[in-house]
């Protein structure tokens, strides 16, 4: 969560190239899990005037994700290095393992990088909401749906999943002047339940005997060239070229029924991505670039009965699509003295739609969606540093973000009793950013920085009811179903501060605490307004570290405050299968923390072994909006082997 908006406001990158694409924005799972952490060298959040080469989408921020570069040899013996981990934890069984190996000589390198992760279901903790707790679950036994009890009600099931992600990078570098990088990036987890999905009940009985993800699937080639000029057009250029396939699918079965219904989405990504830096002078960098994106979406659905084995094609969940869009910007940063910076950035970004449904399943008006739209965006910020212990900046900044295949034409059932139908008017919603930052180091001993901001989304995109040829509700899944759609139908606030300080308090001790408030409202069809399910609770985390030479250890704790069912959002109210109920029986979010402990000690400069317990008062929490608790008293163990 950045800066008050959810994953789905966010744009990611890896190693420059973006991984949202026409329907897997950053809130999907698809996002989540994908990345190898094992193979991220370095992440970076930017707001404002730093995330205008990215994309004029980045409302809330972009998270940058560099990955592990190959190293080329200093001198004329072969360089070969790496490293291998390896992890097990107790909440959900976790067996992880990773190594990877760099071998470069003078112009040549290469990298590989192999990680396996497999867990359990996921056990949650002992004491907290009874609601959270869900003591059964299905099983498939004599051709036939059971509703099995089980020995432990903590345990999550279906929460298991494992995943296999594989990387490998060749670099050649001829000169001073080039260098070239190719990588491929490769990741897919096994099939996969929705727990929050097996939740939901119908007359007493679970709604659902499946509700799976198929295996998620990414894989990126990507091509980067790199130069060091000294011309008129710039001084260093970046050239990146990238093919990028995501596949997912949905499965699901009612319980007792016969009919189980997949729907399969895959989208391939091709971009290409020019950037250029020239050094106008030494108070003056010039930064300016352009960007194509072309997604090509393909979605389709089918129907399989588990009695009969018959097969029949079945309404997809997205239309057949290509989305594409171009984007040019220039930025400017001017260093007055050493104590002024200004930095200022111009982006235009064109987007565009084609989209065709298949009027075989859904009795819709239209058969088409065709959608541009375009726009300037701009970020101004400046920096200011009075002393060297002080550091001050403001930034101002706007974005938009068009709507994507997933806003404009998805079919689901959003919540029991609503289904999601295509909107082909939908339009893109632009937001405005202030914030102001400040921080201190007060004797070397103290640290402390501050942030407060402000978002206007205007003409923001929210689910709201609708209508569909006239009526208000259709038979969707067997089940008479208000009509939604994603509309342009409000104007959304988001507001907050951070703040984090450090200090240390002498003998290898430190305190550092990091905090975060928020609050989100949102325009609602009659004027009023309602909160907005994008804006978390305040949360934070605090920690007590001690660092000898070779052993560190540390004491944290992580909370997050409650959200009261009158100050949950209108759509989030009614989902009993992800929140807990207050006294009187409404749905509401409540408050929870953990106290952890872990320890690291380098045994050498080739061996580390770390070691730790989570939530050691065994806590039963659920993040907020999360359909999923987390895990309960969790031990666990890691060693790193560096060589």
């Amino acid at each position: 969560m950045i800066r008050g908006f959810a994953t789905n406001r966010l744009l990611y990158t890896v190693d420059g190239v973006r991984m949202n694409t026409a329907i897997f924005r950053g809130g999907n799972i698809q996002n989540v899990i994908s990345l190898d952490p094992f193979a991220i060298e370095r992440t970076e959040v930017l707001f404002g005037p730093g995330s205008v080469m990215y994309g004029s989408d980045a409302i809330g921020g972009v998270m940058s994700f560099q990955s592990l570069k190959a190293q080329l040899s200093l001198n004329k013996e072969t360089l070969v290095s790496g490293k291998a981990d390896f992890r097990v934890s107790s909440a959900n069984n976790e067996r992880t393992g990773h190594f990877d190996v760099n071998v470069g000589w003078k112009k040549w390198a290469m990298l590989t990088s192999f990680s396996s992760f497999d867990f359990d279901h996921l056990l949650q903790g002992s004491n907290g909401p009874e609601d959270y707790l869900r003591p059964f679950h299905v099983q498939r036994q004599d051709s036939a749906d059971v509703v099995v009890y089980q020995e432990d009600e903590r345990l999550q099931i279906p929460t298991a999943y494992s995943q296999k992600n594989f990387m490998q990078k060749l670099r050649f570098s001829p000169n001073k002047a080039w260098d070239i990088n190719y990588a491929l990036h490769y990741s897919e987890t096994s099939p996969y339940g929705r727990y929050d999905r097996h939740n939901r009940t119908r007359n007493g009985l679970p709604r659902h005997a499946e509700w799976n993800y198929g295996p998620q699937v990414w894989m990126m080639n990507h091509l980067q060239i790199e130069h060091s000029g000294n011309n008129a057009f710039y001084d260093q250029m970046n050239i990146s070229l990238a093919y990028q396939n995501f596949e997912e699918s949905r499965i699901d079965r009612a319980f007792q029924g016969d009919v189980r219904s997949t729907q399969t989405e895959q989208v391939a990504a091709s971009s290409i991505n020019l950037n250029f830096v020239r050094f106008l002078s030494k108070k003056n960098t010039l930064s300016y670039g352009a960007e194509y994106v072309l997604n090509e979406v393909s979605s389709t659905g089918e129907e399989l009965n588990i009695t009969t084995g018959e097969q029949q094609v079945a309404a997809a969940r997205y239309p057949q699509a290509n989305w594409n869009t171009f984007g040019a910007f220039v930025n400017s940063q001017h260093r007055f003295n050493e104590k002024y910076l200004m930095q200022g950035g111009l982006r235009f970004t064109q987007y565009g739609i084609d989209a065709t449904f298949n009027p075989e399943f859904y009795d819709l008006p239209f058969t088409s969606a065709n959608s541009s739209n375009s726009a300037f965006t701009a970020n101004l910020g400046m920096v200011f540093r009075p002393s060297s212990s002080w550091v001050m900046s403001m930034n101002l900044s706007s974005a938009f973000r068009a709507p994507n295949v997933d806003d404009i034409g998805k079919v689901f059932d959003s919540e029991p009793g609503a289904v999601t139908v295509p909107n082909p008017d939908l339009e893109a919603e632009t937001a405005y950013t202030a914030d102001f930052s400040l921080g201190k180091v007060f004797n070397e001993r103290l640290k402390f920085d501050a942030s407060v901001y402000y978002t206007f989304l205007d003409n923001a995109m929210v689910r709201r009811n609708f209508t569909l040829n006239g009526q208000d509700s259709i038979l969707y899944a067997g089940e008479l179903s208000q009509v939604q759609a994603i509309q342009n139908a409000a104007q959304s606030r988001v507001y907050g501060v951070q703040a984090s300080l450090e200090l240390k308090l002498g003998a290898g001790f430190t305190f550092s605490s990091d905090f975060n408030y928020q609050v989100g409202e949102e325009e609602l069809d009659d004027g009023s307004t309602s909160a907005s399910r994008h804006a978390a609770p305040w949360f934070g985390v605090s920690r007590f570290t001690y660092k000898a030479k070779d052993l560190t250890l540390q004491l944290f704790a992580q909370y997050q405050g409650e959200v009261a069912h009158e100050d949950l959002a209108l759509e989030e109210q009614a989902k009993v299968e992800m929140y807990a109920k207050d006294s009187n029986g409404n749905t509401y979010a409540p408050a929870w923390y953990t106290i952890n402990m872990r320890a690291m000690y380098q045994i050498n400069e080739n061996f580390s072994l770390s070691c730790g317990i989570e939530n050691l008062d065994d806590q039963r929490y659920r993040p907020y909006s999360s359909g999923v608790s987390g895990a309960g008293r969790n031990f666990y163990s890691s060693l790193r082997i560096n060589f």
